[in-house]
């Protein structure tokens, strides 16, 4: 069944600032239905950033969600202002690129960021993708854990593509132009990957191959120029 997101959003906004009042710092949008590129089977990743989290607020806004439709799609990232302002500054960028603000001010995130931020963005997404690819060929050897990896991938050739452009690129298919190569193919694969019901072992095998090779190699140089 295909979901209007605006009317989802607009009945989301609606029984969040009922709920919190004069409480919100931020409301936004990401992945699939942020980047315009959701299908039926896409989650609703919506953001939403309080004064301050407690239990108490959680259990709340829990409890909201359960009055909404497609609850079973729902997901995302809450926070409390001051946590999120102290995050992690390689995980803000992808956040901050990543979200479309829908209520609220993003630009106090942008000043925490700066080009070292990006760098570790990079090497900690393949280190994430090395360490998971490896589990996987050895232990599960499972062919959605393989399409989870790629499509993971994706936010580290985000980076990649913003560290050497200076543009963050949302949609899959325009960010093809942004990539060398090498890292295109990641991009080509698992976008092929996410059109399949199966994967034969071999494939597997190659695939696997294919991404932990690519994923040592950002390893490695994003290491070498941890000082740049």
């Amino acid at each position: 069944m295909s979901i209007s997101i605006d009317s989802w959003m607009e009945a989301y906004q609606k029984e969040v600032e009922y709920q919190f009042r004069g409480r919100i710092w931020l409301i936004g949008l990401q992945g699939s239905y942020g980047r315009g590129e959701a299908t039926e089977q896409s989650d609703i990743d919506v953001v939403l950033i309080l004064d301050r989290i407690t239990v108490e607020d959680l259990q709340a806004y829990s409890s909201l969600l359960d009055r909404l439709p497609y609850r079973e799609k729902v997901c995302g990232f809450v926070s409390g202002k001051e946590e999120l302002l102290a995050w992690e500054p390689s995980d803000l960028f992808q956040f901050y690129y990543d979200t479309t603000p829908i209520v609220g001010n993003m630009e106090p995130l942008l000043e925490r960021i700066q080009r070292e931020d990006i760098r570790r963005a990079i090497h900690f997404g393949a280190c994430q993708v090395y360490h998971m690819c490896v589990h996987n060929v050895v232990h599960e050897k499972s062919s959605e854990i393989l399409k989870a990896l790629y499509k993971s991938a994706v936010f580290t050739l985000q980076a990649i593509a913003f560290q050497q452009t200076g543009t963050y690129e949302k949609k899959k298919a325009v960010l093809m132009s942004y990539l060398q190569p090498e890292d295109r193919r990641i991009l080509e694969i698992g976008l092929e990957l996410k059109r399949q019901d199966t994967i034969t072992s071999t494939d597997l095998t190659g695939f696997s191959a294919l991404l932990l090779d690519w994923a040592s190699e950002w390893i490695r140089r994003s290491k070498e120029h941890e000082s740049f």
